[in-house]
């Protein structure tokens, strides 16, 4: 009799140890970037929102878990200054992923008394020390392209799946109605290039959009500036990060689109 009773008790030990082991394999979406991915608490406050916020709504959330680590105001190098690159180090394992946009943020001064958040333009070796004045600490201070690449390389290193997004586009139309492609979309095209991680092109994707619906249309997304984007907007441009996603040739990040 013993026996019946205990036969049930260890099935039921070994399902929940499966089941338990499945949501510790969950993989991890990382979001890190700017306001345009996350801004402020991510709550809409005065009706601005960044696309990070809604990845929820096109992914399944039950097999892959995403926290967005995005934070207003931030250029590639502050992220990781301020040392939000390395709490995520901490807890990244093989099998997750990131997915970077910068950009916003790092035409900037290099050591002003406002910010100090710049990076030197482009995607070379270059650097130049600065004091910083914010931070009160002598800091060597590198190109966007170091630390995209910063970024792309450490991510590999732990075994996850960097994805480099170029930064959406700003409503900004010439009098033909045409949006310039920024240079940083350019850049991140060539940080992926160079790391061998995936790219999407948001920059491209949006300029796209925008230009088919016409400045009328798109002014609606920018209730504030023409950096910020509100609900709608911010939904847009999940929509296109998510087709850039179904898009990328051999990225397992696809099979959990909803």
């Amino acid at each position: 009799m013993k026996i019946k009773f205990i036969i049930p008790f260890v099935i039921l030990i070994v399902l929940l140890g499966v089941s338990f082991q499945k949501i510790q394999d969950k993989p991890v979406l990382y979001i890190i970037g700017d306001s345009t991915v996350q801004n402020g608490s991510g709550k809409g406050a005065d009706s601005l929102w960044g696309w990070g916020s809604f990845m929820d709504l096109f992914l399944y959330t039950n097999r892959i878990e995403i926290q967005n680590h995005a934070k207003g105001g931030r250029s590639s190098r502050t992220f990781l200054t301020e040392g939000r690159w390395d709490s995520i180090m901490k807890t990244i394992k093989k099998g997750d992923y990131v997915l970077m946009q910068f950009g916003h943020n790092d035409g900037g001064e290099l050591a002003d008394t406002l910010r100090a958040r710049g990076t030197i333009k482009g995607i070379g070796e270059e650097s130049k020390d600065i004091y910083n004045p914010i931070r009160k600490v002598n800091e060597t201070v590198y190109t966007y392209g170091y630390y995209m690449r910063k970024y792309a390389n450490e991510a590999k290193e732990k075994g996850a799946i960097p994805i480099i997004v170029s930064p959406i586009p700003r409503n900004v139309f010439d009098k033909d109605g045409k949006i310039e492609k920024d240079k940083y979309g350019v850049w991140a095209k060539e940080v992926a290039g160079q790391t061998g991680a995936y790219f999407i092109d948001l920059n491209e994707m949006v300029i796209e959009r925008y230009q088919k619906m016409g400045p009328e249309k798109v002014k609606i997304f920018f209730p504030k500036d023409h950096t910020h984007t509100n609900k709608e907007g911010a939904i847009l441009n999940a929509e296109l990060v998510t087709k850039g996603i179904r898009q990328l040739k051999k990225c397992e990040l696809k099979k959990y689109i909803k």
